[in-house]
């Protein structure tokens, strides 16, 4: 396998319903598509959307290093198997998120020139997963629990909701009284603080 080229697109689609997390509310998405082309296949992956206040990676940063970096590391070299992607970028340090864009579309390249099911070439032994949802903050806990409702309708088995201070405590109590068994957790995007 030898790649071939590696095309960034910046694309913004408004979400269907807004996402809310600690840093604020998002009605629209940006993400860095890159498509990869490895002799007669492609693939493709979304490297990063996102706020430089969430991670130290986002649209910019993806773009940049993958652009000066990470892509003359791996365009135009002899490959036996996607695995060795990661090998030909480990010199850039950190930027995972722009790294795994590559190396992900590597594999999906390789299922594809091996016409083989992407989880049979990474060893799976199953053709289906348990899916779980990333529910946001919500403008009152009854949406949140219509939201959860109809999530779980529709076949999720992992319930993810997003918390901050003020809405956290009372919010998990409603969810898990309703749904005792259910598979929930929850995250803050580091909106606590240590009290020490």
């Amino acid at each position: 396998m030898k790649i071939e080229t590696i095309t960034l697109r910046e694309i913004r689609m408004p979400l269907v319903h807004f996402f809310e997390t600690s840093f604020g509310r998002v009605i629209a998405a940006a993400s860095c598509l890159l498509t990869l082309a490895a002799r007669e296949s492609r693939a493709g992956r979304v490297c990063r959307r996102g706020r430089s206040v969430y991670s130290s990676e986002w649209i910019e940063t993806a773009w940049s290093t993958i652009k000066e970096y990470l892509a003359p590391a791996v365009l135009g070299r002899p490959l036996t198997a996607a695995h060795e992607v990661a090998g030909l970028m480990a010199k850039v340090r950190g930027h995972r998120m722009a790294k795994a864009a590559i190396e992900n579309a590597a594999w999906d390249a390789e299922a594809r020139q091996k016409q083989q099911p992407l989880w049979k070439l990474l060893g799976g032994k199953t053709r289906e997963i348990q899916c779980g949802v990333s529910i946001g903050i919500q403008d009152s806990i009854e949406q949140l629990l219509d939201k959860i409702e109809t999530e779980l309708a529709a076949g999720y088995r992992r319930i993810k909701v997003k918390v901050k201070p003020g809405w956290d405590l009372n919010v998990l109590e409603r969810i898990r009284s309703r749904w005792p068994d259910i598979l929930l957790s929850c995250d803050a995007n580091s909106a606590y603080r240590s009290t020490r």
